[in-house]
């Protein structure tokens, strides 16, 4: 019995992991042909309200789901089925009062938000277009744990491949045909709009799904065992010991992303620019910079979502030495993974927006250059968040997160006002944010854990490797433009830097068998290598 729970349990962790990898990819890309159809301006409209919208979703849904998951699961095992129904219904119910509230205030309070809080009136469009929504996204989040604490897990892959698809494709012509039609204003709300047309499609489909399973559904309830009533009272307070605390955690990024909405464009204006100007220049940042930034965080989300099990049962069993080989194996190979996509992206960073985005400035090159540390303690981030989860201490990130965030907000009021800095002192911000965070959170680790990081094997190989790496994509694209132009040369200058990467890496030892064999498809690579005498 044991193994085939394990069994059910690695097969839904696969399909949530594949599910959430083409999710972030189709949304991740999501955002080229969208500024290339909305622009700088259309771009901060946009970047005005989705944080928002996203830190409201994350204080309304963040926690529930996970508890409801918890809480039926544990129900289910039991087989009082009448029960993990009856904390079903009241979730679904609190969740949907959460939503109501959300929306009223997002779109009754649009105006207030928009000209007294951000200062960008121009946004007002998109957060009413967001709005709807707020509705359904909670409905669908308490769909969503419940089918995780039933194990089925497929159902929430299928429906958040559903929700992202729909959002990006209909997201995208609204887009486009509003732009043509009323300009950058509507634009940016069209394409917001895919959120509510997303969330439609997946809770569809959840509901359905939900429905198709009404007979087998009564007769478990029929059958259950050990059903003792619980009131409606005590099932909430058993739901928000869970959920609040995961709240809590998750609502720091938002809340980070939403001191940029508050602070960039009136201190922008403070500095002497116009409010068109400001909010071409936050869209330049957010819209544009960062969303190549979070790319590579595909991967370390990924390498998080691993983490949290395997260190989590070192600790169950009191095998701290196990413990320790996961932590330095996840930080190796996340340095491994980071370290050449931020030197690859400094490398190219005008070259890789210009091919992206050939409608803009050279300005939005710089600033993904100057946001390029960003992906190396973004990913050193999720990975250390993952092994403090594993620890069972969650709050050590958000106390991480608060302490950089707070840097940030320094940082970003103070620079952005610079006219000669501008939103470039926002980017410092973010960096900062990171940096502190990470900073905190290896701490914690190395203390807790009596845990020590070689020199020679995280920093002084893996530079040497990026190093090399930066130098030849350099060379490579400055020889390549006169031969074959500057977009084919950064495509061609991406794959030289990757083989370059992979070579040095072999050759100097940065990487062993077992690290190797972390990475996915990790098997097949070391099969290749040790065929041609790469490795032992």
């Amino acid at each position: 019995m044991g193994n085939k729970n394990k069994d059910s349990f690695l097969r839904g962790a696969f399909i949530l992991g594949l599910a959430g990898i083409i999710v972030k990819i189709i949304g991740g890309f999501f955002r080229i042909p969208l500024g290339n159809m909305i622009g700088e301006d259309g771009m901060g409209y946009y970047q005005a309200a989705y944080p928002v919208y996203t830190l409201f979703l994350t204080l309304a849904t963040a926690g529930f789901p996970t508890a409801l998951a918890k809480l039926v699961s544990e129900k289910s095992a039991i087989g009082d089925y009448k029960g993990a129904q009856k904390i079903f219904k009241v979730s679904y119910t609190v969740l949907f009062m959460t939503g109501l509230i959300a929306f009223c205030i997002f779109f009754f309070g649009a105006n207030y938000i928009v000209n007294n809080i951000m200062g960008n009136p121009g946004a007002y469009y998109a957060m009413i277009a967001i709005s709807p929504a707020l509705l359904f996204v909670p409905i669908m989040s308490s769909y969503r744990g419940y089918f995780q604490g039933r194990k089925e897990m497929t159902k929430i892959a299928i429906s958040q491949i559903a929700e992202q698809f729909f959002r990006v494709a209909l997201g995208l012509w609204l887009a486009y045909y509003l732009m043509e039609a009323r300009g950058p204003k509507l634009g940016a709300a069209g394409a917001i709009t895919g959120a509510t047309v997303g969330a439609i499609a997946s809770i569809t489909y959840l509901i359905l799904a939900y429905l198709r399973e009404g007979k087998k559904r009564k007769l478990e309830i029929k059958s259950s065992q050990h059903f003792r009533d619980e009131s409606v009272g005590r099932i909430l307070k058993k739901i928000l010991v869970v959920a609040i605390p995961i709240t809590i955690g998750a609502s720091v990024m938002p809340l980070v992303n939403m001191v940029d909405n508050v602070i960039v464009i009136k201190r922008l204006v403070a500095a002497g620019y116009s409010l068109k100007e400001a909010n071409a220049m936050f869209g330049q940042l957010t819209g544009f910079a960062m969303a190549i930034i979070n790319l590579p965080s595909v991967i370390t989300i990924a390498m998080s979502m691993s983490l949290v099990p395997s260190i989590s049962e070192s600790y169950a069993i009191g095998n701290k030495v196990k413990a320790r080989k996961d932590t330095q194996s996840a930080t190796k190979v996340t340095l491994l993974m980071v370290l050449p996509a931020a030197f690859g992206i400094a490398a190219l960073a005008i070259p890789i927006m210009q091919l992206l985005y050939p409608k803009q400035p050279e300005m939005v090159g710089n600033l993904l250059l100057v946001l390029t540390p960003c992906v190396i303690f973004l990913g050193l981030m999720q990975t250390m968040n993952g092994i403090l989860q594993g620890m069972g201490k969650p709050m050590v990130p958000v106390v991480a997160l608060g302490a950089g965030m707070l840097f940030k907000i320094i940082i970003s009021y103070t620079l952005t006002s610079v006219p000669t800095i501008n939103v470039f002192g926002s980017a410092l911000g973010t960096i900062s944010a990171y940096f502190i965070a990470v900073l905190i959170e290896l701490h914690y680790i190395k203390k807790s854990m009596n845990i020590k990081f070689s020199i020679k094997d995280f920093i002084l190989r893996p530079l040497i490797t990026v190093l090399t790496m930066f130098v030849v994509v350099k060379l490579s694209y400055g020889f390549l433009t006169n031969i074959i132009g500057s977009k084919l040369s950064t495509v061609v200058s991406i794959g030289i830097g990757a083989a370059i990467y992979g070579i040095v890496i072999i050759l100097i030892g940065g990487i062993s068998k077992e690290e190797l064999l972390t990475i996915p498809k990790g098997d097949k690579i070391y099969k290749i290598l040790k065929k041609f005498n790469l490795m032992r």
